[in-house]
């Protein structure tokens, strides 16, 4: 039997159907029937229709100028120097329009589909694209001063679905979230905490609240947990003391809700980075040093400046338009500082140090980011940046996810009505399975603004899209159990004849079954992990077309047992489509 690992049948086909074209061009060649010329790149693609042909080939259109001949001419000459098609994969091949070359698969490509899925099981769909390529994908990345928010949420799922598919599409994949620990945001949260602490013993009236400061009510929380444990130690201290040692008090306390959020999300990092460390382990002074010796940085009113804009130019310029809730905002590109005149390095020089690491120190070929959309201007400074310091800023790349609105009845949602306060991560998956939520926010492309419909999340009907998906692996498990109960037992994959498989309905559920492996590399390739979640669903729309247009139970028994390794190979795919993003398969509902 055939080893179906790594294998993805619709490439197998596009490679076998280039390589026979290919070498007929060249036996056309070779015997004068077309001039001895070297063949331009050309396409072979699936087309939009299938009544054209499984695969459709433009060689004869590239080849038109090469071989200075009409492309039909071209077509047909290549054509008529294919070898016989015994043994391939395809059952004919034709000329159309202009001087289109359509290939036919035969059955036994069909049969092989389902084979592979049935065999490979839980595997179907992994390859070997990225060849071990070492990845870094670092998202959510959140804060650790406050509550994770709803586009923590959809950057949760985005990247943790991103991951997964780089990772079934060849690439050695690390999960990484970096903990800004450091910094200025830390400094204010010291000092919210701090404040909040010293009201607690003297009254809100007695000692005011920062303008600036975090106002969340988590931020009294953790004050009374602080006071609870030391008393009023520090109320009449220090306050920069106080600062250090709340802050202290609080990170960690943070750190670990984040730690917890995501879990309770089903998302596992391999990595917590902590800015910290960049700053204890003289990092960002080594990075400081290098960018110095590359004369990237300059000095003016006693702050170290990087030339941001010389650097962000190449990837693209020094204004940057970005599209928002509110419509249009330009970006204006301009010099970083990077050490304040105090002498305290600045979160962007953190940044540099904290990529650098990614790329040298821990060997990783590419860094994807996954960033809010209001980060837009951010990514040709963080990209040139690299170049700034010796590397390759076309190796890291930036997904920038769009906004989320909460849409409840038809209208936009802000607060819980069970809390009464803004809804975050933590509030939502409190009101919305996590089923819903990882699948709902990978309905959508990264870069499109999206709406979470709260009723259709909850909705235990096809109103539901990720209801709808796992019905259908539960309809397949129901119907293999009943059909069992009745005494008709799947005999296995390996037995049946899969070239029985001809409706138009069964040949269009294998097709779609065949995609499985390449819609895989190509959401790894184009960042958009929402293509596995629109393929799974159209997988189940088209099993449902199958199931009520071909008997099973009641068709002849070679049939049935054909028809059920089909029913079977979808199961996989959905099961493994789900798996892949985390999603609970049952077998009833």
């Amino acid at each position: 039997m055939q080893d179906f690992k790594n294998f993805d049948p619709r490439q197998s086909a596009m490679d076998e159907a280039r390589s026979m074209l290919v070498n007929a061009a060249q036996a056309a060649m070779a015997d004068g029937t077309l001039p001895t010329k070297e063949l331009p790149c050309f396409v072979v693609e699936v087309p939009g229709d299938v009544k054209n042909g499984d695969l459709a080939a433009n060689l004869a259109m590239a080849s038109a100028r090469v071989f200075g001949m009409p492309p039909r001419k071209i077509a047909e000459a290549i054509t008529s120097h294919l070898p016989s098609l015994d043994g391939t994969l395809f059952e004919r091949v034709e000329v159309a329009g202009p001087g289109f070359i359509n290939l036919f698969l035969n059955m036994n490509w069909y049969a092989n589909v389902v084979l592979a899925a049935n065999v490979a099981g839980e595997n179907y769909g992994r390859t070997d694209y990225g060849k071990g390529e070492k990845v870094n994908v670092e998202f959510v990345s959140a804060n650790p001063t406050g509550p994770m928010h709803l586009g923590n949420a959809r950057g949760g799922a985005l990247g943790d679905c991103l991951a997964a598919a780089l990772d079934w599409a060849g690439y050695e994949v690390t999960r990484e979230f970096y903990i800004n620990d450091a910094g200025n945001q830390i400094l204010k949260f010291g000092k919210s905490l701090a404040t909040r602490y010293l009201q607690i013993f003297k009254g809100e009236d007695a000692v005011p609240f920062p303008e600036d400061g975090y106002q969340g009510e988590d931020i009294k929380v953790l004050a009374q947990q602080f006071a609870d444990k030391v008393g009023d130690q520090y109320v009449n201290g220090d306050f920069e003391t106080l600062q250090k040692d709340i802050a202290a008090f609080g990170l960690p306390i943070n750190i670990q809700k984040l730690k917890d959020d995501m879990g309770k999300y089903r998302v596992e990092y391999d990595v917590w980075f902590s800015e910290t460390g960049l700053h204890e382990s003289g990092a960002i002074a080594d990075i400081l040093d290098k960018l110095a010796q590359r004369g990237a940085t300059y000095e003016k009113d006693g702050a170290i400046w990087y030339r941001s804009m010389q650097y962000a130019e190449k990837y693209g310029g020094n204004k940057v338009t970005r599209k928002g809730l509110d419509g249009e905002v330009t970006d204006e590109a301009k010099d970083e500082v990077l050490v304040r005149a105090n002498g305290v390095p600045t979160y962007f020089a953190a940044d540099i140090a904290y990529h650098y690491n990614k790329f040298v120190t821990r060997g990783f070929s590419r860094a994807i980011d996954v960033w809010g959309a209001d980060h837009h201007g951010h990514v040709a400074r963080m990209k040139g940046a690299m170049d700034a310091i010796g590397l390759d800023g076309e190796k890291l790349d930036i997904v920038l996810m769009q906004f989320v609105r909460l849409m409840q009845d038809g209208k936009p949602v802000r607060m819980s009505k069970r809390t009464g306060k803004a809804i975050g991560l933590a509030e939502l998956l409190d009101e919305v399975p996590i089923d819903s939520a990882r699948f709902q926010f990978n309905l959508r492309e990264p870069g499109s603004v999206m709406d979470f419909d709260m009723d259709a999340a909850v909705a235990q009907d096809n109103q539901n899209p990720v209801y709808y998906v796992q019905y259908a692996h539960a309809r397949i498990c129901s119907i293999l159990k009943k059909m069992a109960q009745e005494g008709i037992h799947f005999d296995g994959a390996e037995k049946a004849d899969l070239t029985l498989l001809t409706e138009p309905n069964e040949m269009d559920l294998i097709r779609h079954i065949a995609n499985f492996p390449a819609e895989i590399i190509s959401a790894a390739k184009s960042y958009d992990p929402a293509r596995i979640t629109r393929y799974v669903t159209e997988l189940a729309n088209r099993y449902h077309k199958f199931y009520n247009s071909c008997r099973v139970k009641d068709a002849e028994p070679a049939v049935c047992q054909a028809r059920l390794a089909l029913c079977t190979a979808t199961k996989t795919v959905i099961s493994n489509a789900l798996t892949m993003m985390k999603i609970t398969v049952p077998e009833s509902m």
